[in-house]
């Protein structure tokens, strides 16, 4: 069975790459410090300072393996070709929501950009897979865990790097 592909815009693939860096360069270095730091305390066995870089040690190379994998198998969306006729990876979407009377702006991404504290919605979210392909003046109504709702599309563009 093929991988799903981790699809992601020009800016999510930046943003992967520069935490990848950054987890590489610096933040090895700095739990090396802690490690050797620890160490010069003397007994290992009781030693909670060791233990706590050890744990963070696991942490981040354990991120730094899920980086280089999702990046192995990305599929980057160029924001400049994105489709502004229809709701998909790389749109801006703004829609209306019936049940709370208002206007809602969301940026429809790939799931390993997802931020929902952000507005930023996956493809494969209850409402990114209700959105993704409709055009302005449709309604979608969405089905989600905690029940359905309804949406109008307003405006489709472009994201904003």
């Amino acid at each position: 069975m093929a991988e799903k592909k981790n699809v992601v815009t020009y800016s999510g693939l930046k943003k992967i790459e520069e935490e990848l860096q950054n987890l590489k360069v610096n933040k090895r270095r700095e739990i090396a410090a802690k490690i050797k730091e620890a160490r010069e305390q003397g007994d290992l066995s009781e030693n909670a300072e060791y233990d706590a870089a050890k744990d963070e040690q696991r942490d981040i190379e354990a991120r730094i393996e899920q980086l280089e994998a999702m990046l192995k198998n990305i599929e980057v969306v160029d924001e400049d070709e994105v489709d502004t006729g229809v709701v998909g990876i790389g749109c801006k979407v703004v829609v209306y929501d019936y049940e709370f009377d208002e206007k809602i702006e969301y940026d429809i991404v790939g799931s390993s950009q997802a931020d929902i504290m952000n507005n930023k919605i996956s493809d494969e979210s209850p409402v990114g897979m209700a959105l993704k392909g409709a055009k302005v003046g449709e309604e979608v109504l969405v089905e989600a865990p905690d029940g359905e709702f309804k949406y109008r599309v307003l405006d489709i563009k472009r994201q904003e790097l």
